[in-house]
């Protein structure tokens, strides 16, 4: 009984974690859309990268990157490239799901952190 109510709540716990993870699209569209009408890309790059963090990834790493379901990210330029973030975010990694951003999207979100170290 035990086992089967574990497997209960963990079966759940994943689920939601999954459905966390992926955050709000349509907020994700809008930044996308404005990211497209910026004149300046390296500050708009930061400011979009935030947002698209913030839409889809904050809920799983944490509103200032320290975690939650999901691993820290505050320092994650220091163990991973820009590319290797990159093939993360559009691959997926152990629980994270893949293509929870399109390939610009996670080009943005990548340099970002890469930069964080």
């Amino acid at each position: 009984m035990k086992k089967k109510l574990l497997s209960i709540l963990f079966g759940s716990a994943l689920v939601f974690s999954l459905a966390a993870c992926g955050g709000n699209d349509e907020a994700g569209e809008d930044t996308a859309t404005d990211d497209n009408t910026s004149g300046e890309e390296s500050t708009a790059d930061a400011g979009d990268a935030q947002k698209l963090y913030d839409n889809n990834c904050m809920s799983c790493h944490g509103g200032d990157l320290s975690g939650g379901a999901g691993p820290a990210l505050d320092k994650i330029g220091a163990n991973y490239s820009a590319d290797e973030i990159h093939d993360i975010i559009i691959n997926g990694k152990g629980a994270m799901p893949g293509g929870l951003l399109n390939e610009e999207e996670a080009n943005t979100v990548a340099e970002w952190l890469a930069a964080k170290k």
